[in-house]
């Protein structure tokens, strides 16, 4: 399991399971943890889920993904002592 900071200096778990979801899910996003990474630390907007209550969007915009010019979105799950992606 691999942690993550975000901008508020909370420790995220990006855990297996989670990578594996982006890697079948997303496949689009494999290999872009760095973006994952810098969007939870420099994001340009952060919203609260509005059908989740623990859960905190965190949107950066990318001129190039692999895809083309999009936002990535990070979901972070906000649980009492544990932050997790």
């Amino acid at each position: 399991m691999k942690t993550l900071k975000d901008i508020h200096n909370r420790l995220i778990r990006f855990t297996r399971e989670r990578l594996k979801h982006i890697q079948t899910e997303h496949p689009e996003m494999s290999g872009q943890i760095e973006k994952i990474s810098e969007t939870l630390l420099n994001p340009d907007r952060i919203v609260k889920s509005w059908t989740d209550s623990e859960a905190e969007l965190f949107y950066r915009n990318y001129d190039a993904t692999p895809v083309t010019k999009k936002f990535l979105c990070v979901v972070v799950k906000v649980l009492t002592d544990d932050f997790s992606l």
